[in-house]
């Protein structure tokens, strides 16, 4: 006798990353400490630390102690009134963990979203979902989340540009993400997505307009105040991957300034997101690097703004009329959504939303569509 069971409207894989630190003796430094460093470097306190990441200052303590005695090092300077600073071995666990997470967290959104999608699918709680292959960025992340908290998920891969518009081509997904420049190198770049559209079936949905520059060392060491600086030798760079938009914006920089990618010293030295290259340079292992302006400021670097940006979604104009695409739009188009996205430096999303053909996005732009 077979019984039936209600399956899950709703099925949401969240993937957590965890690394621990082991002293010389094979112990385990406690695995809540990072976490209570990086709550101490925003507060400046142990006490108030403790209330954020709560537990108790007695236990908090007890974390600390048991890290120093491990480790045989301090991690943090005590000061009167239980206010606090990290040493510099505490600053750089709480850097490697930043470090970490920018890396590592975009590849975990990914897998869990390929998970969920397989799960749903033997499930059968849902139909197959539509597969978003996208650029990295913020107001990608939030839309995701947004969907996932509504029982709406997407099937999620974040790539670079390039292969995100060659991947809906290929059928591989149903919306690409990717982002192309305005102004004099916006010929130029959409020219290189321009092979994958096709002007008759396809649509561009509107995500956001971001600000693009130089990600720079907190306080500007290197005095860094344009492209052409890259050629300086002592000027170490942190590229994106070959194929993201980013990159494709670097070289027609680069071209500009009559700087050759050989001359700039780092030009190889890639990271996956905008996020990734900002902890690298927060890390001091770079002293620049080009990305969004959001990136920069959370990971309190400098930032020289050198170009503005609009954000895409590529798809077949038939999917317009499926019900995951009109709560996407919905979304795009909600207030409380713009008035998330107006919160992250160099982002606007007063255009968010709009669907529009590609002759009518790139008017001007492309000749012949």
């Amino acid at each position: 006798m077979h019984r039936k069971h209600k399956l899950p409207q709703r099925l949401q894989v969240d993937s957590q990353l965890v690394w621990q630190v082991s002293a010389a003796a094979g112990e385990l430094v406690p695995y809540r400490l990072v976490a209570l460093l990086t709550a101490v470097q925003a507060d400046g306190s142990l006490y108030t630390a403790a209330k954020s990441c709560d537990i108790s200052y007695r236990h908090a303590w007890g974390l600390v102690q048991t890290a120093q005695q491990r480790l045989g090092v301090p991690l943090l300077l005590m000061k009167r009134g239980r206010g606090a600073e990290l040493t510099p071995l505490g600053e750089k666990l709480v850097w490697a963990n930043r470090r970490i997470q920018a890396r590592i967290a975009p590849m975990l959104e990914t897998l869990s979203s390929e998970i969920e999608a397989e799960l749903r699918l033997v499930l059968q709680a849902a139909g197959a979902p539509l597969r978003l292959h996208a650029s990295h960025g913020y107001a990608v992340e939030r839309l995701v989340r947004e969907l996932a908290e509504e029982g709406q998920g997407v099937e999620l891969k974040y790539r670079s540009s390039q292969d995100a518009v060659a991947a809906l081509q290929a059928g591989e997904c149903e919306l690409a993400g990717f982002h192309v420049p305005l102004g004099e190198f916006q010929p130029a770049i959409a020219a290189n997505y321009a092979e994958h559209f096709d002007p008759a079936l396809h649509r561009v949905v509107h995500v956001v307009t971001r600000r693009q520059g130089l990600m720079l060392a907190a306080g500007n060491p290197r005095r860094i105040y344009g492209v052409e600086d890259l050629a300086r030798p002592e000027v170490r760079f942190v590229n994106r991957q070959p194929g993201s938009g980013t990159r494709l914006l670097l070289d027609k920089l680069l071209d500009k300034a009559a700087v050759a990618p050989q001359q700039v010293h780092g030009y190889e030295q890639a990271e996956l997101t905008h996020a990734a290259v900002a902890a690298f340079i927060a890390s001091g292992m770079a002293d620049v690097g080009l990305g969004i302006e959001t990136a920069a400021r959370r990971f309190k670097l400098d930032f020289l703004p050198l170009q503005n940006e609009r954000y895409f979604f590529l798809l077949h104009r038939d999917l317009l009329a499926h019900p995951v695409l009109q709560r996407i739009l919905a979304i795009l188009q909600s207030q409380q959504f713009r008035d998330a996205i107006s919160e992250l430096a160099g982002y606007d999303a007063a255009e968010s939303g709009t669907v529009q053909t590609i002759a009518e996005a790139f008017a001007g732009v492309l000749p012949g569509m």
